[in-house]
Protein backbone atom coordinates (compact mmCIF):
# COMPACT_ATOMS: atom_id res chain seq x y z
CA UNK A 1 0.00 0.00 0.00
CA UNK A 2 1.15 3.55 -1.10
CA UNK A 3 1.41 6.30 1.52
CA UNK A 4 -1.43 8.30 -0.09
CA UNK A 5 -3.43 5.37 0.26
CA UNK A 6 -2.38 4.46 3.57
CA UNK A 7 -3.10 7.88 4.76
CA UNK A 8 -6.29 8.22 3.23
CA UNK A 9 -7.77 5.21 4.87
CA UNK A 10 -6.24 6.34 8.64
CA UNK A 11 -8.58 9.47 7.97
CA UNK A 12 -11.38 7.03 7.06
CA UNK A 13 -10.88 4.84 10.16
CA UNK A 14 -10.49 8.47 12.61
CA UNK A 15 -13.87 9.11 11.28
CA UNK A 16 -15.17 5.92 12.12
CA UNK A 17 -13.46 4.92 15.23
CA UNK A 18 -13.69 8.37 16.57
CA UNK A 19 -10.18 7.87 17.33
CA UNK A 20 -7.14 5.59 16.60
CA UNK A 21 -3.77 4.67 18.34
CA UNK A 22 -0.36 4.20 16.79
CA UNK A 23 0.31 0.77 17.73
CA UNK A 24 -2.68 -0.27 16.16
CA UNK A 25 -2.62 1.54 12.96
CA UNK A 26 1.23 -0.07 12.71
CA UNK A 27 -0.05 -3.49 13.07
CA UNK A 28 -2.95 -3.13 10.85
CA UNK A 29 -0.96 -1.95 7.91
CA UNK A 30 1.86 -3.80 8.35
CA UNK A 31 4.69 -0.35 9.17
CA UNK A 32 6.56 0.66 11.76
CA UNK A 33 5.23 2.75 14.33
CA UNK A 34 7.58 5.68 13.29
CA UNK A 35 5.92 5.44 9.98
CA UNK A 36 2.16 5.74 11.41
CA UNK A 37 3.52 9.04 13.04
CA UNK A 38 4.52 10.52 10.05
CA UNK A 39 1.56 9.90 8.50
CA UNK A 40 -0.14 11.42 11.35
CA UNK A 41 1.99 14.58 11.39
CA UNK A 42 1.15 14.74 7.45
CA UNK A 43 -2.65 14.29 7.85
CA UNK A 44 -2.41 16.88 10.82
CA UNK A 45 -0.31 19.21 8.84
CA UNK A 46 -3.16 19.38 6.07
CA UNK A 47 -5.88 19.70 8.73
CA UNK A 48 -7.70 15.98 8.28
CA UNK A 49 -7.47 15.09 11.64
CA UNK A 50 -5.88 16.25 14.79
CA UNK A 51 -2.95 14.69 16.38
CA UNK A 52 -3.39 13.53 20.26
CA UNK A 53 -0.48 11.67 22.44
CA UNK A 54 -0.63 8.11 21.37
CA UNK A 55 -2.96 8.74 18.81
CA UNK A 56 -5.54 11.43 16.43
CA UNK A 57 -8.96 12.31 16.44
CA UNK A 58 -11.25 13.43 13.73
CA UNK A 59 -10.81 17.11 12.50
CA UNK A 60 -13.87 18.67 12.85
CA UNK A 61 -14.09 20.22 9.44
CA UNK A 62 -13.81 17.06 7.48
CA UNK A 63 -16.96 14.87 6.57
CA UNK A 64 -17.67 11.23 6.26
CA UNK A 65 -18.40 10.46 2.21
CA UNK A 66 -22.28 9.16 2.29
CA UNK A 67 -23.97 6.51 0.33
CA UNK A 68 -25.62 7.42 -3.06
CA UNK A 69 -29.06 6.86 -1.65
CA UNK A 70 -28.45 9.40 1.08
CA UNK A 71 -26.88 11.85 -1.53
CA UNK A 72 -29.65 11.87 -3.40
CA UNK A 73 -32.58 12.25 -1.35
CA UNK A 74 -30.30 15.47 0.54
CA UNK A 75 -30.84 18.92 -1.09
CA UNK A 76 -33.54 16.98 -3.35
CA UNK A 77 -35.23 19.75 -4.70
CA UNK A 78 -32.34 22.50 -4.80
CA UNK A 79 -30.33 19.38 -7.05
CA UNK A 80 -34.02 19.27 -9.95
CA UNK A 81 -33.31 23.01 -10.35
CA UNK A 82 -29.71 23.13 -10.48
CA UNK A 83 -29.79 20.17 -13.20
CA UNK A 84 -32.74 21.95 -14.65
CA UNK A 85 -30.38 25.53 -14.92
CA UNK A 86 -27.86 23.34 -16.57
CA UNK A 87 -29.56 21.97 -19.03
CA UNK A 88 -29.74 25.09 -20.85
CA UNK A 89 -25.85 25.18 -20.81
CA UNK A 90 -25.48 22.31 -22.85
CA UNK A 91 -24.51 22.44 -26.83
CA UNK A 92 -27.17 21.30 -29.23
CA UNK A 93 -24.71 19.27 -30.99
CA UNK A 94 -21.42 17.76 -30.13
CA UNK A 95 -19.87 15.73 -27.37
CA UNK A 96 -21.03 15.95 -23.64
CA UNK A 97 -19.49 14.86 -21.05
CA UNK A 98 -21.12 13.30 -17.46
CA UNK A 99 -19.48 12.62 -14.48
CA UNK A 100 -20.87 10.95 -11.78
CA UNK A 101 -23.14 12.70 -9.20
CA UNK A 102 -26.66 12.50 -8.33
CA UNK A 103 -27.00 15.66 -9.71
CA UNK A 104 -25.92 14.85 -12.90
CA UNK A 105 -27.89 11.92 -13.03
CA UNK A 106 -30.59 14.46 -12.53
CA UNK A 107 -29.73 16.54 -15.45
CA UNK A 108 -29.03 13.12 -17.71
CA UNK A 109 -32.81 12.27 -17.31
CA UNK A 110 -33.54 15.73 -18.56
CA UNK A 111 -32.08 15.40 -22.04
CA UNK A 112 -34.74 16.35 -25.13
CA UNK A 113 -35.96 13.09 -26.64
CA UNK A 114 -35.30 14.64 -29.90
CA UNK A 115 -30.93 15.46 -28.70
CA UNK A 116 -28.11 13.83 -30.98
CA UNK A 117 -25.44 14.49 -28.66
CA UNK A 118 -22.41 11.90 -28.28
CA UNK A 119 -22.39 11.41 -24.24
CA UNK A 120 -19.24 9.87 -22.33
CA UNK A 121 -19.93 8.91 -18.64
CA UNK A 122 -18.38 6.60 -15.93
CA UNK A 123 -21.69 6.61 -14.38
CA UNK A 124 -23.77 3.26 -14.05
CA UNK A 125 -26.82 5.68 -12.83
CA UNK A 126 -26.09 8.16 -15.57
CA UNK A 127 -25.81 4.95 -17.97
CA UNK A 128 -28.94 3.55 -17.08
CA UNK A 129 -30.94 6.64 -17.80
CA UNK A 130 -29.77 7.09 -20.83
CA UNK A 131 -29.54 3.61 -22.29
CA UNK A 132 -32.99 4.39 -23.95
CA UNK A 133 -32.48 7.88 -25.00
CA UNK A 134 -33.17 7.20 -29.19
CA UNK A 135 -30.75 9.51 -30.31
CA UNK A 136 -27.78 9.57 -27.62
CA UNK A 137 -24.85 8.09 -28.98
CA UNK A 138 -23.81 6.68 -25.50
CA UNK A 139 -20.48 5.58 -24.39
CA UNK A 140 -19.19 4.37 -21.44
CA UNK A 141 -15.91 4.93 -19.90
CA UNK A 142 -14.51 1.43 -18.05
CA UNK A 143 -12.60 0.63 -15.38
CA UNK A 144 -12.84 -0.59 -11.59
CA UNK A 145 -16.58 -0.13 -10.33
CA UNK A 146 -16.83 1.66 -6.88
CA UNK A 147 -19.48 0.80 -5.42
CA UNK A 148 -20.27 4.19 -3.20
CA UNK A 149 -20.66 6.46 -6.39
CA UNK A 150 -21.39 3.65 -8.53
CA UNK A 151 -18.81 4.87 -10.98
CA UNK A 152 -15.95 3.44 -12.99
CA UNK A 153 -11.95 4.61 -11.41
CA UNK A 154 -8.52 3.32 -11.79
CA UNK A 155 -6.20 3.01 -15.34
CA UNK A 156 -9.15 1.70 -17.10
CA UNK A 157 -10.93 5.04 -16.59
CA UNK A 158 -7.76 7.35 -16.99
CA UNK A 159 -6.63 5.44 -20.42
CA UNK A 160 -10.10 6.38 -21.44
CA UNK A 161 -10.66 9.84 -20.51
CA UNK A 162 -6.99 10.53 -21.73
CA UNK A 163 -8.24 9.96 -25.43
CA UNK A 164 -11.19 12.30 -24.90
CA UNK A 165 -11.63 16.36 -25.27
CA UNK A 166 -15.41 16.64 -25.39
CA UNK A 167 -17.04 20.23 -25.85
CA UNK A 168 -18.74 20.17 -22.54
CA UNK A 169 -18.09 18.14 -19.17
CA UNK A 170 -20.78 18.62 -16.52
CA UNK A 171 -18.92 17.74 -13.35
CA UNK A 172 -19.94 17.15 -9.37
CA UNK A 173 -18.14 18.14 -6.45
CA UNK A 174 -18.16 16.86 -2.37
CA UNK A 175 -17.08 20.56 -1.65
CA UNK A 176 -15.82 23.25 -3.37
CA UNK A 177 -14.18 26.87 -1.82
CA UNK A 178 -12.12 29.45 -3.02
CA UNK A 179 -9.13 28.57 -1.06
CA UNK A 180 -9.41 24.67 -1.20
CA UNK A 181 -10.98 24.35 -5.04
CA UNK A 182 -12.67 21.50 -5.74
CA UNK A 183 -12.22 18.06 -3.12
CA UNK A 184 -13.98 14.76 -2.96
CA UNK A 185 -12.79 11.62 -0.30
CA UNK A 186 -11.65 9.04 -2.78
CA UNK A 187 -8.19 9.50 -4.45
CA UNK A 188 -9.21 7.28 -7.61
CA UNK A 189 -12.20 9.46 -8.29
CA UNK A 190 -10.61 12.60 -8.14
CA UNK A 191 -7.86 11.10 -10.27
CA UNK A 192 -10.77 10.23 -13.38
CA UNK A 193 -12.56 13.72 -12.02
CA UNK A 194 -9.20 15.36 -13.08
CA UNK A 195 -8.84 14.20 -15.74
CA UNK A 196 -12.55 15.17 -16.88
CA UNK A 197 -11.36 18.40 -16.26
CA UNK A 198 -8.72 18.64 -18.12
CA UNK A 199 -9.74 17.36 -21.24
CA UNK A 200 -12.67 19.28 -21.60
CA UNK A 201 -12.76 22.27 -23.99
CA UNK A 202 -15.94 23.95 -21.33
CA UNK A 203 -16.60 23.08 -17.52
CA UNK A 204 -20.08 22.91 -15.87
CA UNK A 205 -19.74 22.43 -11.88
CA UNK A 206 -23.05 21.47 -10.81
CA UNK A 207 -22.98 21.53 -6.43
CA UNK A 208 -26.02 22.58 -4.09
CA UNK A 209 -24.79 25.53 -1.74
CA UNK A 210 -24.71 22.87 1.29
CA UNK A 211 -21.12 21.72 -0.21
CA UNK A 212 -19.57 25.08 -0.20
CA UNK A 213 -17.13 25.46 2.81
CA UNK A 214 -16.80 21.63 2.77
CA UNK A 215 -13.27 20.32 2.38
CA UNK A 216 -12.33 16.65 1.86
CA UNK A 217 -9.54 14.21 1.55
CA UNK A 218 -8.49 14.83 -2.16
CA UNK A 219 -8.33 17.93 -4.09
CA UNK A 220 -8.78 17.70 -8.31
CA UNK A 221 -9.25 21.26 -9.38
CA UNK A 222 -8.89 24.61 -8.32
CA UNK A 223 -12.45 27.15 -9.59
CA UNK A 224 -10.22 28.58 -11.72
CA UNK A 225 -10.65 25.53 -14.12
CA UNK A 226 -14.49 25.71 -14.06
CA UNK A 227 -16.61 28.09 -16.21
CA UNK A 228 -20.11 27.78 -15.21
CA UNK A 229 -20.83 26.83 -11.37
CA UNK A 230 -24.67 25.97 -11.12
CA UNK A 231 -25.74 25.98 -7.97
CA UNK A 232 -28.62 27.05 -5.73
CA UNK A 233 -30.11 30.13 -4.03
CA UNK A 234 -28.77 28.99 -0.42
CA UNK A 235 -25.17 30.79 -2.26
CA UNK A 236 -25.15 33.89 -0.73
CA UNK A 237 -23.96 36.56 -2.83
CA UNK A 238 -20.68 37.14 -0.96
CA UNK A 239 -19.61 33.62 -1.65
CA UNK A 240 -20.79 34.29 -5.08
CA UNK A 241 -18.50 37.39 -5.45
CA UNK A 242 -15.83 35.27 -4.44
CA UNK A 243 -16.03 32.20 -6.44
CA UNK A 244 -16.54 34.73 -9.47
CA UNK A 245 -13.36 36.68 -8.29
CA UNK A 246 -11.68 33.31 -9.21
CA UNK A 247 -12.95 32.71 -12.46
CA UNK A 248 -16.29 31.02 -13.26
CA UNK A 249 -19.64 32.54 -13.80
CA UNK A 250 -22.09 31.42 -11.28
CA UNK A 251 -25.73 30.58 -11.55
CA UNK A 252 -28.05 30.24 -8.84
CA UNK A 253 -31.19 28.25 -9.79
Amino acid sequence: MYAPERQHRIVQLTQERGRVEVPALAEEFGVTQETVRRDLTALERAGLLRRVHGGALPAGGLRLEPGLAERDSTAAAAKERIARAALALLPEEGSLLLDAGTTVSRLAALLPRDSTLTVVTNALPVAARLAEHPGLRLHIVGGRLRHRTQAAVDAWALRDLAELQPDVAVVATNGFSAEAGLTTPDLAEAAVKRAMVAGARRVVLVADSSKYGARHFARFAALEQVDVLVTDTGLTDAQADEITGRGPEVIRA
